[in-house]
């Protein structure tokens, strides 16, 4: 099968589970303890996404300016600043450690 009949048949499985989600009763929603494996699901992935996305490059793991970026951006979050300070911190911090790296 080309890529792109890969690409058509991931759409689908997606378009498809999605649907799914909308035949599961509404009760079963409700439930608090569905509601707690919901959110620890959502923490999980958003945290492995995040470690993916700042220690790995290819195959291996890197430490560079992400992990600079990524340890502002958590003090600032610590220390309870606006998301758009979030941001503007990390990548403040990113370019200050690529400028002092490449010197």
């Amino acid at each position: 099968m080309s890529l792109w009949g890969w690409v058509l048949l991931a759409c689908a499985v997606s378009i498809a589970t999605k649907f799914l989600g909308f035949l599961v009763p509404a009760r079963m929603l409700d439930n608090p303890r569905m509601l707690r494996v919901a959110g620890s699901l959502t923490i999980g992935l958003l945290a492995a996404l995040t470690a993916t996305n700042t220690f790995a490059s290819g195959q291996g793991l890197v430490v560079d300016a992400r992990v600079v970026a990524l340890a502002a951006a958590a003090v600032a979050l610590w220390l309870r600043a606006p998301f758009l300070v979030v941001v503007a911190v990390g990548a403040f911090a990113a370019g200050v450690a690529r400028l002092l790296g490449a010197a």
